[in-house]
């Protein structure tokens, strides 16, 4: 994978000699792992300012260390905190801004985990501890960081939320996170329509099948999330796992890594896309054609 990045960006040099995203500044959530580190390497990587989000502070000052020791010239800050909490997402754009000198360019609302369990035994809690993370959560970062989106400068400025074929499909055992992931499609369309005609903001969505992250991994491994001090165990039973192998389901044969997740994002955040809005990119090898 590392070669296959680097072949791309050679590609890329002659055309955007200081990087896709050079002179940008990128908040991207849950960037203490997974998709989301990643995504701020590659931002990094291409000439952005990244500010990396994460409940884990430990976890953030690792992506924004790696970031700032191995990527020459690597610019990242870490503002750990609960995307959950009103204050945090109002801390997070101001110190955002502050780092990318009054302004803000690019959105990725990345945090995220599930919380199965299927219908007739789902509680009123697991139900909404999905829609405020996945719904609630972007639409009130979108709307702290509005004075730095809502501007005529001529910077292109871009807002990516993040779903999931559970959103686009249903998926047993997923009903909080699959609605909460379809009303996140809905905010993206809705930001596209009201920030494009006078500011020129884009807006698109990228709904990914399965990649591997601590999400589709064995649950015994012992994964978690915390949830007002209950632990939310992660990953999928051993046994369901088992009977998945060989991903049949997928034409590619494969789950995604979180890197080809990450170019995804990178892809639609950059200048290739310039003329993409209100569009929802489904990475999932295939599935689902």
């Amino acid at each position: 994978m590392a070669e296959r990045l680097a072949q791309i960006q050679g590609h890329l040099s002659n055309t955007f000699p200081k990087g896709l995203l050079f002179g940008k500044t990128a908040i991207v959530t849950g960037a203490g792992q997974g998709i989301g580190a990643e995504t701020a390497f590659l931002f990094a990587r291409e000439g952005a300012k990244v500010v990396v989000a994460d409940i884990d502070s430990q976890k953030a000052q690792e992506t924004t260390t790696k970031i700032t020791t191995t990527i020459p010239d690597g610019q990242a800050i870490s503002v750990p905190g609960d995307v959950m909490s009103p204050e945090y997402i109002n801390r997070l754009v101001t110190r955002a801004a502050e780092f990318g000198g009054g302004k803000i360019h690019v959105i990725v609302n990345n945090a995220g985990f599930t919380w199965d369990g299927v219908i007739h035994k789902m509680t009123d809690k697991q139900w909404q501890t999905m829609q405020d993370l996945h719904t609630r959560a972007p639409f009130q970062l979108v709307r702290a960081a509005a004075p730095y989106f809502r501007v005529k400068d001529g910077e292109d400025r871009t807002i990516i939320n993040i779903s999931s074929t559970s959103g686009l499909h249903g998926n047993a055992g997923q009903a909080n996170y699959s609605t909460a992931k379809m009303g996140v499609v809905g905010l993206t369309k809705a930001i596209a329509q009201e920030w494009g005609p006078q500011f020129g903001v884009r807006a698109n969505t990228v709904a990914f099948g399965t990649v591997l992250t601590r999400l589709v991994a064995a649950k015994e491994d012992g994964a978690f999330a915390e949830v007002d001090g209950e632990k939310v165990a992660l990953g999928i039973p051993k046994a369901q796992k088992k009977s998945a192998e060989g991903y049949l389901h997928v034409p590619l044969r494969r789950g995604g890594t979180p890197t080809e997740a990450a170019m995804s994002i990178l892809a639609i955040a950059s200048p290739l896309c310039s003329y993409v809005s209100g569009h929802t990119l489904e990475v999932t090898g295939g599935y689902g054609i």
